[in-house]
C-alpha cells in the first residue's frame, strides 16, 4: 500500500469518501468540440451518438473523507480508454472513462493532495452550493469572476441504491496522462431527462463551455443524497 506525505500529514492509498452528495448534469455536445478541448491528453472523446459526445458537469460536497471536508466543481468528458471502440451507446455508458478537464476545490489540502497524488487540475475557487432545498444551485466564481450558476430540480428516485459502480477516471497533469481506479456506492440516486439550468458567466472556463454550445437543455440530470468513493493509486498511460 502506498502512501503519500501531503503538508506535513501521512494519506494511505485507497483514499475513502465516506460520505458526500453529489449532482451532475450531462451535456450532448459536437464531438469534433470536444475532442478539440482535450486533445491536450492525447485522450479522444467517446461518441454516444454519431458525432456526439457528453460533457459532464457536476458539483460535490464532500462531508467525511480521508481529505477532509471541502466542495468541489468538475467539468468532464466521457472518453474512450485505450483499446475501447471509439462509439459508446447510452446504454452501456460503463465502458467509456471519465477525463478530469477541469477540477476547482474550496480548500488547500485537496488541493495539493489531488495534484501530487493523481495529477488532478484542481484549482481554488469560490464554490457556493445550495443543497438544502428540493432544488439544488452550485454558483461557481474564480478569481472574482462569475464562471456559471448551475441549478438542478431532482428527479424520481432510481433503483440502483447500494450499488457499487467502478470507473475509470483519467487526468492529465506536467504533461503526463493518468489513469486512477475510482468506485463509487450511492444511495438516493435520483435521475430525470433534462432537469437543469445553466447561467454562464464571463470566466475563461465559461466561454470554453459556451463555445461547446452550452447552455441548452442537458440530455440527463442526476443527484446522488449519499455516495462513498475509494480512488487508488494513480499510474501513467
Amino acid at each position: 500500500m502506498s502512501s503519500h506525505l501531503i503538508q506535513g500529514r501521512t494519506v494511505s492509498m485507497p483514499v475513502q469518501v465516506r460520505d458526500a452528495t453529489v449532482c451532475s448534469v450531462m451535456y450532448p455536445v459536437r464531438a469534433d468540440a470536444a475532442r478539440a478541448v482535450i486533445a491536450y491528453s492525447g485522450l479522444d472523446a467517446a461518441e454516444v451518438f454519431p458525432g456526439k459526445a457528453i460533457c459532464v458537469l457536476v458539483f460535490v460536497d464532500y462531508r467525511e473523507g480521508d481529505l477532509d471536508a471541502y466542495h468541489e466543481f468538475g467539468v468532464a468528458f466521457l472518453v474512450r480508454p485505450p483499446g475501447v471502440a471509439q462509439s459508446v451507446g447510452l446504454g452501456d455508458l460503463r465502458r467509456a472513462g471519465v477525463f478530469i478537464h477541469w477540477l476547482p476545490v474550496d480548500q488547500g489540502f485537496t488541493l495539493e493532495a489531488g495534484r501530487r497524488i493523481w495529477g488532478f487540475p484542481k484549482e481554488l475557487a469560490d464554490i457556493d452550493l445550495r443543497l438544502d432545498s428540493p432544488y439544488k444551485r452550485c454558483v461557481l466564481r474564480k478569481d472574482g469572476r462569475l464562471v456559471l450558476d448551475l441549478l438542478l430540480k431532482p428527479g424520481m428516485p432510481a433503483p440502483s441504491a447500494g450499488a457499487l459502480v467502478p470507473l475509470d477516471a483519467f487526468t492529465h497533469r506536467e504533461g503526463v496522462t493518468r489513469r486512477v481506479p475510482w468506485s463509487v456506492e450511492t444511495r438516493g440516486v435520483r435521475i430525470r431527462p433534462g432537469g437543469a439550468l445553466i447561467r454562464l458567466g464571463n470566466h475563461p472556463i465559461a466561454k470554453e463551455l459556451s463555445e461547446l454550445g452550452l447552455p441548452k437543455r442537458p440530455l440527463l440530470t442526476t443527484t446522488v443524497a449519499r455516495a462513498a468513493m475509494t480512488f487508488g493509486d494513480a499510474a501513467a498511460i
